[in-house]
């Protein structure tokens, strides 16, 4: 999105200030939080004056409380309004909720407030003060330090994702580990830019009661609020659209159209507790439900259970998952069973390494519809588009793009299912896009759905392999380094 010059201005300011706060030891998640407390009271007062609403903000906590005040009284109050709003229930307190200043120096404190209130904010259209705030949370997952970037997902997938399962109003959408609110904001934009012009019902329904997300971390929680917010999503009336708790804990007794989600890489589930000796300890913890079909405390396995729950008869799903949820064995194979038969497991595109500020990460996008109770399995067809064989994508010099995803949108058809053609075949076998029959994945050792085909042109320049010597050596070396980890692992133990 291309910003007016004025708003572009405002970012190149929003950037500048934060880096001064950075050389004060602040993070940009910090200063990101601050910068959302912030902006609320301004643009809340704003609705007062611009455009004569009633406050939802107590007269006492008001900008106009902060702007009369300085030094060491202005950080006071500053904490005072921090706490007095993050009580109760409701969008403000989720925004304000657990909030604390990281801003110490009055002074600064002071210069972020004038910045702000430098400009009317409500007089910048939605789209411009969203691509603000989403800049600004692409700035925090960057910050590899802070490990944001476990809940950012690359906009170009999201974009993607949303374009094939295309929202439509008056539909009810879920992400049950919404993050910052990528894909809840995916679904608004594909709603509004392929269905408008709305009537006044759907753009109501839109705001205030299609979007659902839970989130755990009361950081990320407050982020997606304000993001939500900005895009003119719970605002005005209306309930919170973001709830602050563990999905996973219990089923939610809701039901939406469809799920779209990219839950979080940690594998394992846990608790932390502390012993009796004082020290903090972590533990495993399985998830047991009586909707779920395998109790694991597999984090990944357990969000693809939860999502089938959450589903309205057929609702569909798109859900980011590791490599292992496809592969695992034990509770992995009992959920993928469990899923092809009880449901439309329709596609699976395999995605490319690279393009997640968690390095390493091997991941893709399972699509599946839910349907109703049948002797019969759903799951006809599995089609799978590889994205990753022979793709090289990297966060700065080479990113993935909207572009790249283009032949998989083409090849989903999602205008028409019934109508896919794949391009692989024996006289292209270089094609990306095939199916697999029902019965084709059952043979399949575990029920294996990590399936490729294309040759791996890595793999087979063996011109470029070291020598064998070098090679041994190499192994020699990795075998000693593990033997070590084990023994430090060992001597934990005894300890």
């Amino acid at each position: 999105m291309t910003l007016p010059t004025s708003s572009s201005t405002i970012v190149q300011r929003v950037w500048n200030y934060c880096n001064v706060l950075r050389d004060d030891g602040m993070s940009y998640g910090d200063y990101l939080e601050q910068l959302t407390y912030l902006l609320f009271l301004k643009m809340a007062n704003e609705q007062v004056h611009e455009l004569h609403k009633d406050s939802a903000i107590p007269e006492e906590c008001n900008w106009h409380s902060l702007l009369s005040r300085d030094g060491d009284e202005l950080e006071k109050h500053y904490r005072h309004i921090l706490t007095t709003l993050g009580t109760g229930a409701g969008l403000i307190p989720v925004i304000f909720r657990k909030a604390q200043n990281k801003i110490q120096d009055p002074a600064k404190l002071r210069r972020l407030i004038e910045l702000i209130d430098s400009e009317v904010w409500i007089g910048l259209g939605i789209d411009v003060k969203g691509a603000i705030y989403e800049g600004l949370l692409e700035k925090n997952a960057q910050d590899t330090k802070s490990g944001a970037g476990q809940y950012f997902t690359p906009r170009p997938l999201i974009q993607a994702i949303a374009d094939v399962m295309r929202p439509a109003p008056g539909e009810t959408i879920c992400d049950p580990a919404c993050g910052t609110g990528g894909f809840l904001l995916a679904a608004y934009d594909a709603m509004v830019k392929s269905h408008s012009p709305l009537d006044r019902d759907q753009w109501d329904h839109l705001r205030h009661r299609a979007l659902h997300g839970w989130e755990i971390v009361d950081n990320t929680a407050r982020l997606c609020v304000m993001n939500l917010y900005l895009h003119g999503i719970g605002a005005n009336g209306g309930t919170c659209p973001i709830h602050v708790a563990d999905s996973l804990a219990s089923d939610p007794a809701e039901r939406f159209d469809a799920v779209m989600t990219n839950p979080p890489f940690g594998k394992k589930s846990s608790v932390t507790f502390v012993n009796e000796e004082g020290e903090s300890k972590r533990e495993s913890q399985v998830i047991v439900r009586d909707d779920f079909a395998a109790s694991t405390s597999n984090k990944q396995l357990n969000f693809v259970q939860h999502i089938k729950t959450i589903l309205r008869i057929h609702g569909r799903a798109a859900v980011v998952v590791p490599d292992n949820v496809l592969f695992e064995g034990g509770a992995g194979e009992t959920v993928r069973r469990k899923l092809l038969h009880e449901c439309d497991v329709h596609t699976l595109l395999r995605l490319p390494t690279g393009i997640f500020y968690a390095q390493g990460v091997k991941a893709n996008v399972l699509f599946f519809d839910r349907k109703p109770a049948s002797e019969r399995p759903w799951t006809e067809k599995l089609w799978i588009y590889d994205l990753r064989t022979n793709m090289e994508f990297t966060l700065k010099q080479n990113p993935l793009s909207r572009a790249d995803l283009d032949e998989f949108v083409t090849c989903y058809k999602p205008e028409n299912r019934h109508e896919r053609t794949p391009t692989w075949s024996e006289e292209n076998p270089d094609g990306r896009w095939r199916a697999y029959t029902y019965d084709e994945l059952l043979a399949r050792d575990k029920v294996s759905l990590d399936i490729f085909w294309l040759r791996d042109q890595s793999l087979e320049d063996s011109a470029n392999l070291p020598d064998p010597d070098i090679l041994a050596a190499e192994i020699v070396q990795d075998l000693q380094a593990a033997l070590e980890q084990f023994a430090a692992i060992a001597e934990d133990l005894e300890k």
